[in-house]
């Protein structure tokens, strides 16, 4: 659950803790005083307000030129350098917003930039932004291409360059995410508000832009033609934060009051895409096909399953890598019949090359292996890479456990490319060591993360916390900004599974989630806690687990399945599918996980909703939440509490103004931590 950038991610689970990079700003002790043990919390959330983070990446058509953005609190700046790094210099976009989003012109050095201005937390202002240009040729100063009242993203020039599209919510209040903070619930529900993402266009030369799409189509993802006379999107009927689930791929003239014809509709194809849902649509370079990604994916933005083939006016969609022991996860084309597969293996990301021959897609290539999280800034796992054949270059953001986030960027080999930024040269880890743990569970090979107490001791016994991810469609990977690793600088062994349901083990892992929500992840999360207690000196006695979303309802079913854990963190969770479905503003994205709607087979849902079996429960829980969270509404942890608190079972809950499924507030995300420490602290602290 997590939503775009980025399910139950993203979008039910995609804004997990450790899943979404957060900032921290000081807030007062949650237990209050100067211990030692807050002023080192203090210390903490000072090196992580010390982050630059980096937006967004992108190399010229050439790989001569590299652009960037580096934000930092509420404030971002974009870098021009060459591809190199070298010569890098900031340049000043007008207007006082803040820039968003790149993209290089075709066969010109000219960058689109998109800015955006503050956006009214009330959700009642409109948002503005802008589209620029930068001719580097010319080396003019930027030139604004048009206004903009409303959402834009996802920018993509015409392949002559003289138009730019994107995705616009004209006249939109809130972000378009599920993950924001939601509207007011007041009023007449589900009558007024309605935000439609479309494509539209404008001139590259200025003027205003022309909406493409229909209005009653939710647009999430598009792609122009080679030659731009046609597009292809994935969409379904609004309200666009419900949908995503259920979008069908149309392909339409890229012209306004254009018809969209339906290239695939997944809710009534035959074969392994049946069901699922679909991203990141591809034209083949002689538009003859479209490619996409097709799988069990738990939110927008957070991409993962098959890679698809259908002919572009209409046909059968064909799996070009049935029986995957990996999750793709982006990819692009890089020659008619090569593709440029980003994937997820092992707990890291592979960049690999898949040829193409008839209706397989086979990897030929494994370029190199990232341990830890990159992107693009428009994609998780997405490259930059540019189109000179004889030297191709790559570019884009990483960051690990042991690396802070870097723009990289090099030519395209068998080695990674180095770092050609050092904006947080000056950070250093203070958390333990992290290693790869794998073991057998349910038939099933899984992974996972250990990170080491920061103080480790072989002599000494150790408390651990289990994190579980977002999603469920997700996977715990390296990433500087894991929330994880605070716990390790505190004494916890801090393991960071990756169970049935996560990306990383092809598409057959993923599924087996599928009507069995909170059984087979709980039995792989246990039988790694079992591997790990053989090769790591813990005390069993003194586990914890936590996880925000799809982990935070595992926070609170668990517990009524197992007396393993002595206290948890429930962070937007869930107790109860049935009341569950009722109450949140994206049920479209339970069906494909749970087979039919709550009405249909209300037994289901049960069977997974800890409020079923919570007299079992004795695990002390602190429940946080934020008060206008869309995908896993408040009222879910108001049960929880209230259940525990009737049954004795030492409990707090939190519920944070105004916040949504991502806590954007800094000072509560530090809350939470504050928190966090001092319950595990009081239940966890040797005896």
């Amino acid at each position: 659950m997590r939503s775009s950038h980025p399910g139950l991610i993203p979008s039910v689970v995609l804004a997990a803790l450790i899943a979404t990079p957060i900032g921290f700003a000081k807030a007062p002790p949650a237990s209050g005083g100067t211990s030692p043990e807050n002023a080192r919390i203090e210390q903490i959330l000072a090196q992580r307000a010390k982050v630059n983070r980096i937006s967004a990446v992108a190399l010229s058509y050439d790989g001569q030129h590299l652009a960037w953005i580096v934000s930092h609190h509420d404030k971002t700046e974009l870098m021009l350098g060459a591809w190199n790094g070298q010569h890098a210099h900031a340049v000043a976009i007008p207007g006082g917003c803040h820039e968003e989003g790149l993209r290089w012109a075709p066969r010109w050095n000219t960058l689109a930039v998109l800015t955006r201005c503050k956006i009214d937390p009330s959700n009642t202002k409109p948002i503005h932004g802008a589209i620029w240009t930068l001719d580097l040729n010319a080396g003019s100063a930027p030139k604004k291409v048009a206004d903009l009242e409303g959402y834009a993203s996802g920018m993509q020039w015409s392949r002559d360059g003289k138009r730019i599209a994107f995705l616009y919510v004209p006249g939109a209040t809130r972000l378009p995410e599920a993950t924001a903070s939601g509207n007011p619930r007041v009023g007449v529900i589900g009558e007024t508000d309605v935000q439609v993402e479309r494509v539209a266009s404008v001139a590259a030369a200025g003027g205003k832009p022309e909406i493409l799409t229909p209005d009653g189509l939710y647009v999430y993802e598009f792609r122009l033609s080679p030659i731009g006379n046609r597009v292809a999107y994935t969409a379904a009927p609004p309200p666009g934060d419900n949908n995503w689930w259920t979008a069908k791929l149309y392909v339409q003239e890229a012209k306004p009051d254009a018809a969209p014809r339906i290239i695939v509709d997944p809710g009534t194809v035959k074969g392994s895409l049946h069901g699922l849902q679909i991203a990141l649509p591809r034209w083949s370079p002689d538009a003859a096909r479209i490619l996409f990604i097709g799988g069990l994916m738990s939110d927008r933005g957070a991409t993962g399953g098959d890679i698809y083939s259908v002919p572009a006016g209409g046909g059968e969609p064909v799996n070009l890598t049935p029986d995957s022991k990996v999750t793709p996860s982006w990819f692009r084309f890089l020659a008619p019949r090569s593709l440029m597969v980003n994937q997820i293996a092992d707990g890291k990301v592979q960049v690999t090359e898949y040829t193409l021959q008839g209706n397989t897609a086979r990897q030929t290539r494994l370029w190199f292996t990232v341990p830890g999280y990159i992107g693009d800034g428009r994609a998780a796992f997405g490259v930059s890479v540019s189109d000179n054949h004889d030297t191709r270059k790559i570019a884009f953001s990483q960051s690990g456990f042991d690396a802070a986030p870097e723009v990289h960027s090099g030519v395209l080999g068998t080695q990674p490319p180095p770092a050609v930024t050092s904006i947080n040269a000056g950070l250093k880890h203070t958390w333990g060591k992290a290693e790869s743990v794998e073991w057998k569970s349910g038939g099933f090979r899984v992974q996972g993360w250990l990170i080491y107490p920061a103080d480790y001791d072989p002599h000494k016994t150790y408390p651990m916390i289990v994190y579980v991810h977002g999603g469920p469609s997700w996977a715990n990977l390296p990433n500087w900004d894991s929330s994880a690793a605070a716990l390790s600088e505190f004494g916890y062994f801090v393991l960071l599974p990756n169970p049935r349901g996560s990306f990383g083990e092809g598409e057959k892992f993923a599924q087996a989630i599928r009507g069995q929500m909170g059984y087979g992840d709980l039995d792989d999360i246990l039988a790694g806690v079992d591997k790990v207690e053989k090769i790591a000196p813990i005390d069993n006695n003194r586990l914890g687990m936590m996880g925000w979303s799809y982990g935070g309802f595992m926070s609170m079913f668990a517990p009524t399945q197992t007396n393993r854990f002595k206290a948890v963190v429930a962070g937007a969770g869930l107790s109860d599918w049935k009341s569950y479905y009722g109450e949140n503003q994206i049920d479209g994205w339970m069906i494909p996980f749970f087979g039919a709607s709550v009405y249909a087979d209300p037994a289901a849902y049960a069977k997974s909703s800890a409020i079923n079996f919570i007299t079992h429960d004795h695990t002390p829980a602190l429940v946080v939440v934020g008060e206008r969270d869309e995908e896993c509404p408040a009222p879910q942890s108001f049960e929880y509490w209230h259940a525990l608190k009737t049954l004795g079972v030492p409990t707090t809950l939190v519920v944070y103004a105004n916040q949504g499924h991502h806590i954007a507030n800094h000072a509560d995300q530090a809350d939470i931590l504050h928190r966090t420490l001092d319950w595990f602290g009081q239940y966890l602290a040797a005896k």
